[in-house]
């Protein structure tokens, strides 16, 4: 993955520091889920164990998810109780079951040939995981997976980057709005940061619409 070392986010998953993983629905997501529209086919980058993948599945949705770590996705279908069927493809491992789809492997080798039509997507700590330097390339590419008008979320954080060693990066709203030039971009809500770091600093989340 360019600069980032995957081995940095097997140890995190290994060792089981995963702060990011909430354990349960994302609250912003829920709050703005009608933005995405009903019976979308919904792309989640980045996406971890995340329960939003199964909450996304509950309202309706087909969810299409990319995971670096693989033992991340086993976890995922085994914490629901679910036997995905496994399939190698064009470089990644594909898991599926019911309605959700998971590939596991590198999401900046992923094409619209291997992750299939989608027409919404949801980005949670996708973009905050990604050094200044990646977000560039990874928003890019994701314009390029996802259709010209369709709609999506964006909840990044923002805090004073010299307060806390990274990940999540802070992204200023500034840096997003340029990464997504073009779009239709609209700050909906913002809430201070909670969580076992960002709780000790002054970190706000904010919720993004996005229309591509």
């Amino acid at each position: 993955m360019n600069d980032v070392d995957p081995d940095f986010w097997r140890a995190r998953w290994g060792e089981g520091r995963i702060g990011f993983h909430e354990g349960a629905p994302n609250a912003l997501l829920r709050k703005h889920l009608s933005v995405l529209g009903e019976r979308k086919r919904v792309f989640v980058p980045l996406c971890g164990k995340a329960e939003d993948l199964a909450f996304l599945a509950a309202q309706g949705h087909q969810v299409v998810g990319v995971e670096l770590v693989e033992s991340a996705v086993q976890a995922f279908f085994a914490e629901h109780g679910v036997t995905p069927v496994v399939t190698q493809r064009a470089g990644f491992v594909e898991y599926s079951a019911q309605n959700i789809t998971v590939f596991a492997g590198d999401y900046f080798a992923c094409t619209r040939e291997v992750l299939g039509e989608v027409s919404a997507f949801y980005d949670r700590a996708a973009v905050i995981a990604l050094p200044e330097s990646l977000r560039g390339p990874y928003v890019k590419l994701l314009r390029a997976l996802v259709p010209v008008r369709s709609p999506g979320l964006v909840i990044t954080v923002e805090y004073p980057q010299e307060q806390m060693a990274p990940p999540p990066f802070s992204v200023p709203e500034t840096e997003l709005r340029a990464h997504y030039a073009g779009a239709r971009l609209e700050c909906v809500e913002q809430v201070k940061a909670e969580g076992p770091r960002l709780g000790a600093i002054a970190a706000v989340e904010k919720c993004f619409t996005v229309k591509l």
